[in-house]
């Protein structure tokens, strides 16, 4: 499909999606890190005026993919909400309304550290909630990418971008980090932010301009002595 990047991680062929997510064909699993629903609630709630209709755009990019993947599952890598006022009747509701046009589809929450703090979301949105991590071989599913586990790791938490450079210009783009041992996915949410990384010895590094995905050969970045 036009954009995306097949790659291979522990034997298995996925998909890198320039929507920010990834997908695995063989289990029809869409993967997702860091949605973080509610957090514009979650400032407004705070007195910060942030603009509103978060919650839309996250389930409008949802629907985009789901349109064009085969998805039995889909897999949420910890930070499904943001905080308690992510509970917000108007975001609730707003997700329950989409959760009840899509019965057949099954979704999993792989629980991060906001989620801890958020609580978990209401029942009546039959997601199956899980602590990391959260293992279906040859994968171990966490929100956090230093876990020591058995199998690839896949996470999110970082929220990374990388820089791109050209003369006086420079652009930030969301990024995947792939490593021998771990894949970190960028943040899909649409009032996330992002964290500027470089790739450690052995890693590659993978930036999605919104249309395509493409991997970026950088030096990798070394600590000093």
């Amino acid at each position: 499909m036009a954009g995306t990047l097949a790659i291979e991680l522990a034997g298995e062929q996925v998909l890198l999606l320039p929507e920010k997510a990834l997908y695995w064909p063989r289990e029809k699993m869409l993967i997702i890190a860091d949605i973080h629903f509610g957090k514009a609630a979650s400032f407004r709630a705070l007195g910060v005026p942030v603009p509103g209709g978060t919650t839309a755009a996250n389930l409008r990019a949802l629907d985009g993919l789901l349109a064009r993947h085969a998805v039995r599952e889909i897999l949420f890598l910890g930070d499904f909400l943001h905080a308690k006022a992510a509970h917000a009747e108007a975001t609730m509701t707003a997700i329950h309304g989409w959760r009840l046009a899509r019965p057949a589809l099954k979704l999993t929450v792989v629980r991060g550290n906001h989620d801890a703090h958020a609580g978990d979301p209401p029942a009546r949105l039959a997601i199956d909630m899980v602590d990391e991590p959260l293992r279906h071989a040859p994968f171990a599913f966490c929100h956090h990418p230093d876990l020591l586990v058995s199998g690839y790791l896949m996470a999110g938490h970082v929220h990374p971008v990388y820089r791109l450079r050209a003369g006086w210009d420079s652009l930030l783009l969301p990024c995947f980090l792939v490593g021998e041992g771990r894949v970190v996915l960028p943040a899909f949410g649409a009032f996330t932010g992002g964290h500027p990384v470089l790739p450690e010895p052995g890693e590659r590094l993978f930036v999605s301009s919104g249309d395509t995905v493409v991997e970026v050969p950088v030096k990798p970045h070394v600590a000093p002595a």
